[in-house]
């Protein structure tokens, strides 16, 4: 793993895991507060609702760094290898340049949701839109890198078991 995937992949844990924790703090203690006394904190139903986009975002970047979404290549497979380098290099250059341009549709209109607000805390909306943006601009970045890998994959590898064929393609690299 380099030192962007660990970055991004650090960054996606950190904030999964602060988030998760923070939801889970509120949550209790409100219903435990809610159950001993009858009340409720006004504002912790909010903090969880801004915080589970994050949550989700660093998971679906997570997802993507560990290889854990669905992918379908046996069409891509039957191809000659140098075929395969160049739709694999191709085809990676383009989900990278379309989630470059969902993150920057997204970062336009944090100027448009930055003026709604929470009831209670009043922390803009574009807290909440700016998940997607950090999310989709890690996605990209991760899928340039995947372009790169294809691309420098030239030659035929060794196979692992010595019966499999070589993958002249580099794989996902996440």
């Amino acid at each position: 793993m380099n030192i962007l995937e660990r970055m991004v992949v650090g960054t996606c844990r950190t904030v999964l895991w602060i988030s998760t924790l923070v939801i889970f703090v509120i949550l209790v203690c409100n219903t435990a507060l809610r159950y001993a006394t009858g009340a409720s904190l006004q504002w912790a139903n909010e903090v969880p609702e801004l915080l589970f986009p994050w949550l989700v975002m660093s998971g679906v970047v997570l997802a993507a760094a560990h290889g854990a979404h669905i992918t379908t290549t046996f069409l891509v497979e039957i191809l000659p290898a140098g075929i395969q380098r160049a739709v694999a290099t191709l085809s990676w250059l383009i989900v990278a340049g379309l989630y470059a341009t969902l993150a920057w549709a997204t970062a336009n209109m944090l100027e448009i949701v930055h003026d709604e607000r929470s009831q209670i805390l009043n922390i803009p909306g574009s807290v909440t839109y700016a998940c997607v943006m950090v999310g989709m601009a890690m996605l990209s970045l991760l899928a340039l890198q995947s372009a790169v890998r294809a691309w420098l994959a030239g030659g035929p590898q060794r196979p692992v078991d010595g019966d499999a064929p070589a993958r002249p393609v580099a794989g996902v690299h996440w």
